[in-house]
């Protein structure tokens, strides 16, 4: 690969001969001090030096996309770029196409999205948004921050165009990973904190159709932690007691049996053949169930069920169990 040459510094450039730079403060013998490049001193001592002065230019632009893109981190620099492309009226066409390179490059980068945000709040405009996202989110499925981005998105404009096809996208996407925790996040947010799509008429169609979908994913893959949290997040968000799935869980906290059978069951999927069970999260569940009851001989069941997971089935957090049996106790 042929190096690409550095840009001449511009201390060397007579189009910044009327900008005198500001070097970094440092004390004269620092205890730690940083071996930044010299490109990069120079670039900051010119940024510094704009600032200060509080030029907005379209050069004050092209610095500042020199020190982002030797340093995507800068938050000085993106927070004077998107004054200056504020003051000068920068077209935003313009800086969303460069955000679309910076946000491929330096995906994992908070300031890049904040950005993205704050330029897309100006425009006032979607666009292809949310294409643009899927695309990104095909280099890391699991990415936070383009996570985030989508969500904000939809809220912001809250565009029921925006949001017709989003159960779609979450589908195609758990599709690819059943396990992959970000998708599960997402789906909770478009059914449950969108705030409009279903119409509280329907609310207990939505209830029973994400507990469905919800349980027929843990029958594929019984030890994805991300779906038993849905589960809980479910009924907690609407209220319902544990015990409204106890029939599907208790399969799930025993043993796989040598002969399943061919149970048919929608709404109580039976785990499938191959299952590793019992399930660590199946067993928390239920004991959570027992709790939830509060009967003494309930709590007994559950902390017989904690001490399985203590002391067989999850000894990894053995103390964390053992602290759910003693305040269990306590409470009796």
């Amino acid at each position: 690969m042929i190096p690409v040459p550095s840009p001449p510094l511009y201390s060397t450039r007579p189009e910044w001969a009327d900008v005198v730079p500001i070097p970094q403060y440092e004390k004269a013998n620092p205890l730690a001090p940083i071996l930044y490049s010299e490109e990069y001193k120079d670039a900051t001592d010119y940024l510094r030096a704009v600032v200060k002065s509080g030029e907005k230019s379209e050069r004050v632009l092209q610095l500042t996309e020199h020190v982002i893109r030797l340093n995507p981190a800068h938050y000085s620099a993106w927070q004077y770029r998107y004054e200056t492309v504020v003051a000068i009226q920068w077209p935003l066409e313009t800086e969303i196409a460069l955000m679309d390179e910076l946000a491929d490059k330096y995906l994992k980068t908070y300031q890049v999205w904040h950005h993205r945000r704050l330029i897309l709040t100006l425009s006032k405009e979607a666009r292809e948004e949310l294409a643009f996202v899927a695309k990104i989110l095909q280099q890391d499925e699991k990415n936070y921050h383009t996570w985030a981005h989508r969500q904000w998105i939809l809220a912001f404009y809250n565009d029921d165009a925006l949001w017709a096809g989003e159960l779609d996208f979450v589908d195609t996407m758990m599709n690819k990973d059943v396990r992959n925790n970000s998708v599960w996040h997402h789906r909770f947010f478009v059914v449950f904190q969108s705030g409009v799509r279903e119409g509280e008429e329907n609310r207990e169609r939505v209830v029973r159709r994400e507990l469905i979908y919800t349980k027929q994913n843990i029958s594929l893959a019984p030890n994805n932690a991300s779906a038993w949290n849905y589960l809980r997040g479910v009924l907690e968000f609407t209220k319902l007691p544990l015990s409204t799935v106890a029939t599907f869980v208790t399969p799930y906290t025993v043993p796989l049996p040598e002969n399943l059978g061919d149970i048919v069951d929608v709404e109580n999927p039976p785990p499938g053949k191959g299952a590793e069970l019992p399930c660590v999260a199946a067993i928390e569940f239920q004991a959570d169930i027992y709790e939830e009851e509060a009967q003494s001989e309930s709590i007994e069941e559950a902390v017989r069920l904690w001490k399985s997971l203590a002391e067989e089935h999850d000894t990894i957090r053995k103390k964390y169990w053992e602290y759910r049996i003693q305040q269990a106790l306590l409470r009796t």
